[in-house]
């Protein structure tokens, strides 16, 4: 029998396709754990040169995109923005300027965001893995590139000076880099959706974190303001005032705490679901972005151009991962690692080992990649492989995965 956990997300995207309503939990108002910061000692990421080709101000009428667009981040002053595309693509509008991007570089796992520095002379991306690549005058503080993640990252926030970042994983994680202070993560809470994003407090001094079924975590001086329940996942977060806003996928916008509300995408016609918020550097305004790159203003934002209407390429798990599996695969079977053993892969029990609970037999047959006998001393990855060919035999499709309501003991 299969345990039954729901299709949860590293993006926007996945999270979209797949979702189902994701049972809401009240965050907590301080940190709950001792999980510290990590800090691993990595050289940085090789950074390419600039190239005046490598990316598109203004799209052609038939501009077909490699891979969605994963993230926006605005110009200090407000007159522009970046888009990020899950290959590493970076889209330059208004006075954001174009300082290089990991296009052109062998990923191990896609981007999943981009933060801009504190004078817009740069940027960084960060990567699913956690590798951090640095652009302009973006330092290197380290990253979680060499380390054994639990759970992918999602995002990265710089702090407010630029000398520093968070990065936040979809189990809650939240690693600290340079000056960026560590005040909690939400993954002793075991979400029951994946993390979207981080959103620091005015003073730096804390932040929110935010998951796809609307519940949101406080730490450090982040106050609490609430949930929201919604039958599309969110997206994204941003501090507004004292609270927040939360950003939907179909381009709800939800205001918490006292945070403004400007206006929301929810009644237009979306080519592509939205894939996170940012606000205006005075918080009177925000943008959403789809991930065909569309844009949306609100407030005081004003509109520099977008990459709407773009077909995106369908990337095939050979264009993105060398064991053969698909960003939205790795977010679904994440989500069962944490419903089945909280969020560890190495269990080895005498009839279910693994992080997905696999029978010893199921193992022995839908192993055929090479990997080791046993599940438990197999990789994420690799797991997700196997259950991957799993499903494809026994679930209708290489991408289903089992739903979120049972965790009954493996399969």
């Amino acid at each position: 029998m299969l345990a039954a956990v729901t299709t949860s997300s590293i993006s926007a995207l996945a999270a979209f396709a797949g979702q189902a309503n994701a049972a809401v939990i009240t965050g907590p108002t301080g940190p709950t754990g001792p999980i510290g910061p990590a800090t691993p000692k990595t050289p940085a990421e090789p950074v390419a040169p600039p190239s005046p080709t490598a990316h598109i101000t203004m799209p052609d009428d038939d501009l077909s995109l490699n891979a969605p667009v994963v993230g926006i981040a605005p110009s200090p002053d407000g007159d522009g923005y970046w888009l990020a595309a899950g290959d590493g693509g970076i889209f330059t509008f208004g006075d954001a300027r174009y300082f290089g991007s990991a296009a052109s570089l062998p990923l191990n796992k896609p981007v999943v965001g981009i933060a801009p520095t504190a004078d817009g002379n740069g940027y960084w991306e960060v990567a699913a893995d956690g590798g951090v690549f640095t652009y302009g005058d973006a330092r290197f503080y380290g990253s979680a590139g060499a380390s054994h993640l639990r759970s992918p990252v999602v995002g990265i926030v710089p702090t407010a000076d630029g000398d520093g970042y968070w990065l936040v994983a979809a189990d809650g994680g939240v690693f600290t880099y340079g000056d960026a202070r560590y005040y909690g993560s939400a993954s002793a809470d075991s979400p029951s959706s994946p993390v979207v994003g981080l959103a620091p407090t005015a003073d730096g001094l804390g932040y929110w974190l935010a998951t796809a079924g609307g519940a949101t975590y406080a730490f450090g001086d982040a106050k609490y303001a609430g949930n929201v329940m919604t039958g599309s996942p969110i997206v994204g977060i941003s501090r507004a005032n004292s609270g927040y806003q939360l950003a939907n996928a179909n381009g709800s916008i939800y205001a918490l705490g006292g945070a403004p509300f400007y206006g929301t995408a929810n009644t237009e016609r979306l080519n592509m679901p939205i894939i996170g918020m940012t606000p205006t550097s005075d918080g009177r305004g925000y943008w959403l972005a789809g991930a065909d790159g569309g844009i949306f203003a609100f407030g005081d934002a004003q509109f520099y151009g977008s990459l709407g209407g773009s077909t995106v390429k369908v990337a095939t798990a050979a264009d993105l991962f060398d064991d053969g599996v698909t960003p939205a695969q790795i977010a679904a079977w994440d989500k069962v690692n944490i419903c089945e053993e909280s969020g560890v892969w190495n269990v080895d029990g005498p009839v279910y080992s693994g992080g997905l609970g696999f029978s010893h037999a199921n193992w022995a047959r839908f192993n055929t990649f090479g990997y080791p006998a046993d599940a438990a001393d197999a990789t994420p990855d690799e797991q997700i492989r196997v259950a991957v060919a799993f499903a494809t035999y026994y679930m209708g499709g290489p991408n289903a995965a089992p739903d979120q309501n049972g965790c009954d003991g493996g399969y």
